[in-house]
């Protein structure tokens, strides 16, 4: 049994990271299991974001128009609105396109637009179950819900995984996906650091989050004023409504209910005091959240044993960055895990996962916070609510202030921006400086160690016409310009030492550009490696620093 077909990987956790991570593997070949102790019918809401990365990550598994077949209808904005009440006055909108729009503006994007794969907004809820069904269908792929791991045993030739029952398996490594209270993280003895809730009104301290059916909301209260998100803010409460199907489901977050004594009397009637009138309300499901933590694992890594999603950090939902940086840590990781398991990683491959990884969680994690506390200073005054002079100013101020809050909504530099500077795997041969890290700002970049700039093929904007969707499994070395030089030299290197390697000409000159070279080697996470004018002196020892195999 080769390495195709036996089990190389155990994922400890079947939410989005973990099947995510499963998809990777499989597309390069490597068979996995995922044990989750809990089952596949994902009924709870948690986060609706999947960002214009997490996105292109979809595409390179062939799945991001599935995906954006879930969620809302194509035409529902998904704009973010704030009223006093629901039946109250309109304070701000912060104007989001819908599918539709969103595909209309890829359609008429330039050659060099760098959003291939708008943001999406779906429920994980919807999202996990397409992904448990599409893993079913992956030839390297098992997965075992309903099953507990109760011990990870690594040791210096692999790792040993004990299941509740007696059962246990062998497998070269483990990763932990398996959330906030991770058994893997525990097992491993690594902890978080960081900083935990925000002491404030909104979104601050214990919240409560629930999944509600609001059968006459739309139809009574918010009809021609469609959005993704109603905030509800008064002087009594701070609600926040996620729209999850365009009817009548929707997801909640409030501080204004004590998950610690909740009752599902108490919530309907803050429901209906944000709605400003009584209305039906059914709760199908809550859960308690922590709003405003920063929390990071000390070490990405054990020997074996890895760390990805929550388990290596814990985010405050404000941004949606979450598990799109859980899904980012596994394109990362999943590549190196190929290598090893394949022969063509080096022994220090894996040790760069770390490195690379959590200075991106120590990045996204404070983002996040930023944006929470940025709720904490909203000023709720009394008059707010007032048809007066002082309440139409109070609405004009607070209305000013919201619309202030985009940054959270339109953050490309965090989703597209993150850079492994200083890896030991990205070459350091190029002086030039990468470009400032911005929240809001993406600026693409030939410099190594960013995301490999975007560029449109050809005159088409669909499957097969981005260059994203040219690259190979492995490394991909772009040549660009009318007259790029011979490569043979790390042709046959790579053919040498087993690496991958797909040879792809992109004679647009807008591509010459934007990379600022004529060769550009792009590892199979797109991630920018080495660039440039001629090949390397060395093309073998380049090759080694790359995959882990030489300083």
């Amino acid at each position: 049994m080769d390495s195709a077909t036996r089990p190389q990987v155990v994922i400890v956790g079947g939410g989005p990271v973990g099947l995510a991570l499963a998809l990777f593997l499989d597309a390069q070949n490597v068979a996995c299991v995922v044990f989750d102790e809990g089952d596949a019918a994902f009924g709870h809401p948690r986060g609706n974001t999947h960002n214009a990365r997490t996105m292109e990550h979809y595409r390179r598994l062939g799945i991001a128009d599935r995906v954006r077949s879930l969620g809302l209808p194509e035409e529902h904005p998904t704009d973010v609105a704030y009223f006093t009440r629901y039946n109250g006055f309109e304070l701000a909108r912060l104007p989001m396109a819908s599918s539709t729009a969103k595909r209309e503006l890829v359609a008429s994007a330039s050659p060099t637009d760098q959003v291939p794969e708008p943001l999406h907004r779906a429920n994980q809820m919807y999202v996990e179950r397409f992904l448990v069904r599409h893993a079913r269908t992956r030839p390297h792929i098992t997965l075992r819900y309903g099953c507990r791991v109760d011990e990870v045993v690594p040791d210096a030739d692999g790792v040993t995984v004990r299941l509740q029952g007696g059962g246990r398996l062998r497998v070269r490594y483990v990763v932990g996906c398996d959330g906030g209270q991770s058994l893997v993280r525990h097992s491993a003895g690594i902890a978080y650091a960081g900083q935990g809730s925000l002491d404030q009104d909104i979104l601050g301290r214990r919240a409560t989050a629930a999944h509600l059916r609001l059968p006459t909301l739309r139809r009574d209260l918010l009809a021609g004023r469609d959005a993704w998100s109603y905030w509800a803010v008064n002087a009594e409460v701070v609600v926040n409504l996620f729209a999850l199907d365009g009817a009548d489901e929707y997801s909640l977050l409030t501080s204004s209910v004590d998950p610690g004594s909740f009752d599902a009397g108490q919530l309907a009637r803050i429901v209906r005091s944000a709605a400003g009138t009584d209305l039906p309300v059914r709760v199908l499901g809550h859960r308690a959240w922590t709003p405003g933590v920063a929390l990071v694992a000390e070490s990405f890594a054990a020997g074996r044993v890895f760390l990805a999603g929550d388990a290596a950090h814990l985010f405050t939902p404000t941004g949606g960055f979450g598990m799109n940086t859980g899904i980012d840590d596994v394109a990362n990781l999943a590549w190196k895990l190929a290598a090893r398991v394949h022969g063509w990683g080096g022994p220090r491959l894996l040790d760069s996962y770390a490195s690379e990884r959590h200075p991106i969680a120590l990045r996204n994690t404070a983002a996040a916070r930023a944006l929470n506390r940025n709720l904490g200073e909203v000023e709720r005054p009394a008059a707010l609510e007032e048809d007066s002079a002082a309440g139409r100013a109070a609405r004009a101020a607070l209305g000013a202030r919201l619309g202030t809050f985009g940054e959270q909504f339109a953050s490309l530099g965090v989703q597209l921006g993150a850079r492994y500077d200083g890896s030991p795997i990205i070459s350091d041969e190029d002086r030039e400086g990468p470009p400032a890290d911005s929240l809001t700002a993406y600026t693409p970049s030939g410099v190594p160690g960013g995301r490999a700039p975007h560029v449109w093929l050809n005159e088409g904007r669909g499957a097969g016409s981005s260059l994203f969707d040219r690259l190979g499994p492995g490394f991909t070395l772009l040549r660009m310009g009318g007259s790029p030089p011979d490569v043979d030299a790390l042709r046959n290197a790579a053919t040498a030492r087993r690496i991958p390697l797909t040879v792809l000409d992109v004679p647009a000159p807008a591509a010459r550009d934007l990379y600022g070279r004529d060769l550009a080697l792009v590892r199979p996470d797109q991630h920018l490696a080495w660039r440039g004018n001629r090949p390397p002196r060395d093309a073998d020892a380049l090759l080694a620093r790359l995959t882990g195999a030489g300083s």
